[in-house]
This record gives C-alpha cells, sequence and structure tokens, in this order.
C-alpha cells in the first residue's frame, strides 16, 4: 500500500473516531470524573502491566534458546521496556517489535530473519492466547450481557489465528505457499520471506516449547485484563472483573491492528461503545479508556529513562555473538 493511502486511511479512520467520541461525551463530565480518579486503583493497573513485563521477556527468552540463541534475561527485559517506549511514538504493537528486532539484530549479526521470525511467532502466541481468553469471557458472558455485536470481530480474530497456524506449521500448506513465489520473486520479496518463514516453521519441531509458551502467555494475558478493571474501578465503574474478560481480549486484539498512531482515538472509542452496551455512561467510559492509555504511557517509562541514560552515557554497544 504506497504511504500517502496509507497515511489517508489512517487520518480518516483517527477523524471518524473523533467524531464518535465528540457525539458521545461531554469533556467537562470526563475531566471531572479523571481528576476524582482513586489513586491507589490506578496504582494497581499500572503495577500490573510492569509487574507482567517480567514474564514476557522469560516468554522470549525460551523461544531465543530454541534457536540457539543465547540472550541475558535482564537484556530482554530491558529491550521490552524499550520497545513499550518506541511505540508510544510508533504504530501500536507494531513499533515496538521493530525495535525489539533491531536491537536483537544488532546484537545477533547474520540472524535478522530468525530475530523477526521469533518477535512475531512471539506475537502470534500472545494473540492466539488472547483469543482463547476471549472464547472463555464470551462464554462467561452468555445469559449475562448482551455483547453480540463484538461476537463477529471475535469470530474474525479466531479464523485469523487457525489460518496462520496452518500456514506456517502445516505441511500441507506448503503447496498453497509455493504457488505464491513468482509473485514474491518479482517483488523482491521471496527470499526474505522465505527466511522469516523457515524460521517459524522451525518451531514445528518444538511443540511442547509452544504449548508452554501459549499456556504461559494465556496466563499472562489473564493477568493483564485485570489492569483494564482496576482502570475502570478507579473512575467509579463498578462492574466485576467478568465482563473485562469479555472486553479486554478484543481490546488487546483490535489495539494490534495500527489504525491510528498508538491507537489515539480508537482506544477511547472502543471503551464507550463496549462499556456503553453493558450500560456504562460514556463520560465514564471514555474516562476509563483514557486513562488506561496514561496506564500504558506509564509503562514506557522505565524504557525512556532507560533509553536518557543510555544517552548520557554515550550509547551502549551491541555484544557481537561468535560462533
Amino acid at each position: 500500500m504506497k504511504r500517502s493511502v496509507r497515511i489517508g486511511l489512517t487520518l480518516l479512520l483517527t477523524g471518524l473516531a473523533i467524531a464518535y467520541l465528540v457525539w458521545k461525551v461531554d469533556l467537562h463530565e470526563t475531566v471531572d470524573t479523571l481528576l476524582d480518579a482513586n489513586p491507589w486503583w490506578v496504582a494497581l493497573a499500572v503495577a500490573i502491566m510492569i509487574g507482567t513485563a517480567l514474564p514476557m521477556a522469560l516468554r522470549w527468552q525460551w523461544l531465543m534458546r530454541a534457536q540457539r540463541m543465547e540472550e541475558r534475561f535482564w537484556w530482554l527485559t530491558r529491550a521490552y521496556f524499550v520497545s513499550y517506549a518506541a511505540s508510544q511514538v510508533l504504530p501500536t504493537s507494531i513499533g515496538g517489535d521493530a525495535m525489539r528486532v533491531y536491537e536483537t539484530a544488532r546484537r545477533h549479526p547474520g540472524r535478522t530473519a530468525d530475530v523477526t521470525a521469533i518477535i512475531l511467532l512471539e506475537r502470534g502466541l500472545g494473540g492466539a492466547g488472547t483469543v482463547l481468553l476471549g472464547a472463555i469471557g464470551f462464554v462467561l458472558a452468555v445469559g449475562t450481557y448482551d455483547v453480540g455485536a463484538y461476537l463477529w470481530l471475535e469470530g474474525a480474530f479466531v479464523f485469523g489465528t487457525m489460518l496462520l497456524l496452518f500456514l506456517f506449521f502445516s505441511r500441507s500448506a506448503r503447496p498453497l505457499l509455493a504457488r505464491a513465489r513468482p509473485l514474491l520473486r518479482r517483488v523482491r520479496l521471496e527470499r526474505p520471506l522465505r527466511a522469516f518463514y523457515d524460521g517459524v516453521h522451525h518451531y514445528r519441531g518444538h511443540v511442547r516449547l509452544l504449548v508452554a509458551v501459549f499456556v504461559f502467555t494465556t496466563v499472562i494475558q489473564a493477568v493483564r485484563v485485570l489492569s483494564i478493571w482496576a482502570a475502570g474501578k478507579a473512575v467509579g465503574i463498578e462492574l466485576g472483573p467478568r465482563i473485562y474478560y469479555v472486553m479486554g481480549p478484543l481490546f488487546f486484539l483490535v489495539l494490534l491492528v495500527p489504525f491510528t498512531l498508538n491507537g489515539i482515538a480508537v482506544r477511547e472509542a472502543f471503551f464507550v461503545s463496549f462499556l456503553g452496551s453493558v450500560g456504562v455512561p460514556a463520560d465514564q467510559a471514555f474516562a476509563a479508556g483514557f486513562l488506561f492509555f496514561l496506564v500504558t504511557t506509564a509503562l514506557a517509562l522505565p524504557g525512556a529513562a532507560i533509553l536518557l541514560w543510555e544517552g548520557v552515557r554515550g550509547g551502549s554497544r551491541p555484544r557481537l555473538e561468535h560462533g
């Protein structure tokens, strides 16, 4: 897609989301709600988001070891926080992943395709775990909440996840992928995509690892959903965690798609639309969405501090791997 078209679509979607919020929200009421937010619930939301970065770094380390790339846990944790800082100015989490690929590839020369495959596989397993949580949340919501309009979105993510798993891990998918080679060769993408595919397909021989990472990731995502619940409680939304296990997985999946820069307006519009369907006033729902944005911004602060410290020290040199 041409850059001008992509920018145009991003601006259009951002404008539509902002127009929806202007239509639904009283800004004065929202400001009052935010000023009255309970700081202890906010602190809990921030602690959950920052704390879950540590097991995510451990998950990344496991996948790297399967590709015979050793990396220190604390450096991976540092890279995660730096990626969160990058995602504040780049398109959603994809920008943060690009930062992780760049930094890690510098430390492992010649392994860029493998590093990219690992990070995208990690992201894919995270998405699959989130889809599973969404399915569980739907079961919990049946007969209790009227959120039928969101089932189509959930179904699309489930279908997409199953399709990607088939393409990357099924041997029977190879003839189908081979048909795309002439087109990829013409646009000079065959070699990098082939290297990427081989990097992901490598894990077909590590089924136990993939299952362990999938379960581990699902637990992490389940804990992270509670940060959304805490943000809601901070602005006085008296709903239990149950409804957030319907909303949270869908919200995390939506933010994976780079609709706008850092999810601006789309995030708040999702809160207003979803929570509005279960009776939460638009002003309160918007306040919860904006507060959660501040929570994720707080998650970027350690990465920003790391970059500032490294900049003051003159930057950190990449460790070159020798084999």
